[in-house]
């Protein structure tokens, strides 16, 4: 009987964690907007970055440095790509809404240098529906200290 109980324990809690994996409706478009990011900063593609990104947007990146409205946030981004290459991934880990057009997305940064090592950090990104569509407000990059 415990085999059975402890069995079917088992399957539920699987679910359970495929269904917290998976965005749900609301969430969906958040998803596709920082898949959107990832795309535009890799292939520098600054069409893009005008479409998903709010004019008076502010990044600040983990080296301290602000970038504050479009102009300059978009400069830093083509900048950083070009100095820092590297494969980028951003896995969304976790997004909260605030109100109905405002959100909060949190996702793992991570950059694959050409030497191998791995840039590990965190990223934080508000988003705001303007006309119906979800745009990136603000962004703070974090990059975790080590315990020397």
């Amino acid at each position: 009987m415990k085999v059975i109980l402890s069995f079917i324990a088992l399957i539920v809690l699987s679910f359970n964690c495929l269904a917290q994996s998976t965005p749900s409706s609301n969430e969906k478009p958040l998803f596709e907007l920082i898949d959107q990011y990832a795309l535009a900063r890799d292939q520098k593609d600054t069409v893009l970055l005008s479409k998903i990104l709010n004019k008076d947007i502010d990044q600040l990146v983990s080296t301290g440095e602000w970038r504050k409205g479009y102009e300059l946030a978009k400069e830093g981004m083509l900048r950083s790509s070009s100095a820092n290459p590297g494969d980028r991934k951003l896995i969304v880990e976790q997004t909260r809404f605030l109100n109905t057009s405002v959100a909060i997305i949190d996702a793992r940064y991570e950059i694959k240098n050409s030497d191998g090592t791995v840039r590990k950090m965190w990223s934080t990104f508000v988003a705001v529906l303007e006309d119906d569509v979800w745009k990136i407000s603000a962004i703070r990059n974090m990059l975790p200290r080590t315990n020397d």
